[in-house]
């Protein structure tokens, strides 16, 4: 039941961010002055990231639902190739973005660093399935989501920096690491957590 709630939780808040997302590509007013200066600037860049991000915020929850995975692994397997495809779509442009991005060397770092652990965790995610390793594959796929994931922990830390009146210069440059590396340390927490259960189930038995 626990389990069910924080998959409800999750996809609760990716299509939250989903439809921000999609607020952002078609409605220019609803853009932030920096948004509008990054369209401007390097266009392709952000609708490419925007959309391919936002298509892979919204299959992530259902990719890693395993009730679905096998009662539909046809449409499993077919949304598990345009999610990796939108992630590398995503990367790509979100590494240029990196570049360009407000906070100075830490910020352009933190997400650039993000972009590319990103796609590194969707080509392993790739190689283990096409391997015939689908335990190994799911790992690599709850760790990519982790990052994926990433857009809402974005949004949910810069508000909170407000409310608690952290200056944006000083709290952007730690946003940008804060909200996809502690996403994978929660990652890795929860399969050392899952190998433990296992591990005491066989003692027991």
């Amino acid at each position: 039941m626990r389990t069910r709630a924080s998959w409800v939780v999750m996809t609760v808040l990716a299509f939250v961010v989903v439809l921000y997302a999609v607020a952002l590509l078609v409605v220019p007013a609803a853009r932030a002055p920096f948004l509008r200066d990054r369209v401007a600037r390097i266009p392709v860049a952000v609708y490419a990231h925007l959309s391919a991000s936002a298509i892979a915020l919204a299959f992530g929850p259902f990719q890693l639902n395993a009730k679905m995975r096998v009662r539909r692994l046809g449409l499993h397997r077919w949304m598990g190739r345009v999610y990796l495809l939108c992630v590398l779509v995503g990367g790509t442009s979100g590494f240029a973005l990196a570049m360009a991005s407000m906070g100075g060397t830490i910020a352009h770092a933190g997400f650039a660093l993000l972009a590319v652990a990103w796609m590194a965790t969707a080509v392993m995610a790739y190689r283990r399935i096409r391997a015939g390793d689908s335990a190994d594959h799911r790992r690599w796929m709850i760790r990519n989501y982790s990052l994926t994931f990433a857009a809402v922990t974005l949004r949910i830390y810069l508000p909170a920096a407000v409310a608690f009146g952290i200056p944006f210069d000083e709290a952007y440059p730690a946003i940008a690491w804060l909200c996809w590396v502690p996403n994978l340390v929660v990652s890795e927490w929860w399969f050392v957590r899952r190998r433990i259960a296992r591990a005491e189930l066989t003692a027991a038995v």
